[in-house]
């Protein structure tokens, strides 16, 4: 018995030393990431940053050229919208394009999403808000709702409405009372099943809340890899498949409910090309493709593939404006960077930052949780 207490024991040690030596490693090792902050500016028609020299921020663009901060403000005006305004140095027009600035904030928009939020163990619990109540303020709902297996009841009741009983639905519970509404559950149960819907879903996401100006409802993909828009209208389910281009198969979704009220959504597909869904007439299309022209001179890096990104392993976050977004897209390898042009999302230009893990960070061990995920778990770090 004691061998057996002196191996445990030892095998005990060697586990914290596995963890706890890389980690004081990494701790008094750490490197700050020196990746400047980039935008894209419609009028060098290149890419400039702000980056620190010693205490002093220093201001320029890809090719070199040194600005002051009123200047940088001015080649980012729709960025710098507000600041420019206040001082009455605001422009009429960008790039030969008349824009005012009520205009410019209602198109100016921020996204991002990270690992740890597809990582994640979901609730299953979700609410569907009430999209056209009538009223400016929106208003939480006072019922849930899940999706539930194809067991043919709804509620500990059959189905009744001819549906085939093994297609599973949609339930909906009442919070303060924790009943089934039967009725409601039934009724947008029969809409998505009429539309095509494949229960369950792989992937949904939606945005309730009340601090936005509007609701749209989920974006959800479902069992047969089919994107749809879910939302209710007037206490009724309002379902709508959307057509996708052939060949594309949607993997991770992402709705939007932007200012603009013009891109509904955003999805990846299998191969990890980012699409936007268009309104009106729920248009799809491919956000950083490589037009026909190709792309500007100042793209110093060839990219082939266009604009990719995989959720499960790199983060992103996209400013956008009404002439052009700059998508920022981390991994562990590089920073890159996607200018795109806000009327046809083809690419406008490219930029990397090349990402080299410094010796501290390249050292084995074991560690229990990782930025990518929300889960705490032994985990080999190589």
């Amino acid at each position: 018995m004691k061998i057996f207490g002196k191996i445990f024991l030892w095998l005990l040690v060697a586990m914290l030393a596995a963890w706890q030596i890389p980690w004081l490693i990494r701790y008094f090792a750490a490197v700050p990431s020196h990746v400047p902050f980039t935008l894209y500016s419609t009028v060098i028609e290149d890419f400039a940053m702000i980056r620190t020299e010693g205490d002093e921020l220093e201001f320029i663009d890809r090719a070199g050229h040194r600005y002051t901060e009123k200047g940088f403000d001015s080649i980012l005006p729709l960025f710098y919208a507000r600041q420019l305004n206040s001082e009455g140095r605001f422009p009429d027009s960008v790039s030969g394009r008349a824009v005012n600035i009520h205009e410019v904030l209602e198109h100016n928009f921020f996204f991002n999403s990270h690992p740890s939020d597809i990582n994640c163990k979901k609730t299953g619990i979700y609410f569907l808000m009430e999209s056209c109540s009538g009223r400016v303020d929106l208003e939480m709902p006072d019922d849930a709702f899940r999706f539930i297996s194809g067991n043919g009841t709804i509620g500990g009741k059959a189905w009744t409405d001819g549906m085939a009983q093994d297609n599973g639905g949609i339930e909906f519970i009442d919070m303060k009372k924790n009943d089934v509404l039967r009725e409601k559950s039934e009724m947008f149960t029969s809409a998505m099943a009429e539309a095509g819907f494949s229960f369950p879903p792989k992937c949904l996401s939606g945005n309730p809340g009340t601090r936005k100006e509007y609701d749209e409802g989920y974006i959800i993909i479902d069992a047969a890899d089919k994107l749809f828009h879910l939302k209710m209208v007037k206490g009724r389910p309002y379902i709508r498949l959307i057509d996708l281009p052939s060949g594309v198969v949607p993997e991770h979704a992402f709705i939007t409910e932007f200012g603009d009220r013009r891109t509904i959504a955003f999805f990846t597909d299998t191969y990890d090309r980012m699409y936007a869904v268009c309104m009106p007439g729920y248009v799809t299309v491919r956000i950083g493709y490589i037009p026909e022209s190709g792309i500007d001179k100042t793209c110093r890096t060839s990219d082939t593939a266009g604009c990719t990104f995989d959720p499960t392993e790199e983060s992103i976050y996209i400013i956008g404006n009404l002439i052009d977004w700059t998508v920022r897209i981390n991994s562990e390898t590089s920073t890159r960077y996607y200018a795109i042009n806000a009327n046809d999302f083809s690419l406008i230009s490219f930029m990397e930052y090349p990402s080299e893990p410094s010796w501290a960070e390249r050292v084995p061990g074991i560690q229990f949780t990782s930025s990518k995920d929300k889960y705490v778990k032994p985990r080999i770090r190589k």
